[in-house]
């Protein structure tokens, strides 16, 4: 079936961590963990959240959480106030404001022969921010866990966002970076899917993924 909308993830999608900000309370001890080592940990991370959501265990602490748990016992650091001084910063928008050359570009071309749309996970503000980083005009319409009340992977979020558009399930595409939060949310709601994976931590599970919206594109251009 053809693909009328498509909908973004925001965090490690379109927006990437600004890891001066997010990573002050580091810094600030002089400590300076390596682009590698951070993309490592996530790696390990999602596997480890997918794996304890898909088995539907008792989860302590959200993503982020664990994370920066890992995180500060590979610098040494283990500390439960600056862990929860960087989680407090990753969770604000206001963080996420890095943007690859060539998004807004990519945008367009998507929007000549798609619908776009965002859903997120955010603290209401997350369409500031996309106006901030000059691609909010990309977009119909921008769902908010912060304002609508529901964070991914519950299906509320994904209806709120389909109705925004009064576009079909199976007729739209989600893109975000989670496979138990995006993926499965997206696909649970009879949504398309794929995982936007710039971490390479699901190279191995046989799913769609892509690392650009390059890549997007061209995986729309083989699917017409």
């Amino acid at each position: 079936m053809s693909i009328e909308a498509i909908f973004f993830d925001v965090g490690n999608t379109l927006l990437f961590p600004n890891r001066k900000n997010i990573l002050h309370p580091l810094h600030s001890r002089q400590a300076f963990p390596s682009e590698e080592l951070l993309q490592q940990i996530e790696r390990e991370t999602k596997v480890e959240f997918d794996a304890l959501v898909e088995s539907h265990s008792a989860i302590d602490h959200g993503f982020w959480w664990m994370f920066y748990t890992r995180l500060l016992q590979e610098l040494g650091i283990p500390d439960q106030a600056t862990c929860a001084e960087l989680v407090a910063r990753t969770q604000t928008s206001s963080n996420w404001c890095d943007i690859r050359p060539g998004t807004r570009q990519a945008l367009l071309r998507l929007g000549q022969r798609h619908r776009l749309a965002v859903i997120s996970n955010a603290d209401g503000k997350i369409a500031e921010i996309l106006k901030h980083c000059g691609i909010a005009d990309c977009f119909e319409t921008i769902t908010d866990s912060g304002i609508v009340g529901k964070e991914k992977p519950h299906p509320a979020i994904f209806e709120a966002a389909l109705r925004s558009l009064g576009v079909k399930a199976e007729q739209s595409l989600y893109t975000g970076d989670v496979y138990c939060v995006d993926y499965l949310g997206s696909t649970a709601a009879g949504m398309q899917c794929v995982l936007f994976d710039v971490s390479r931590a699901y190279t191995q599970k046989g799913l769609p993924r892509i690392e650009s919206l390059e890549e997007l594109e061209d995986l729309l251009c083989k699917r017409n």
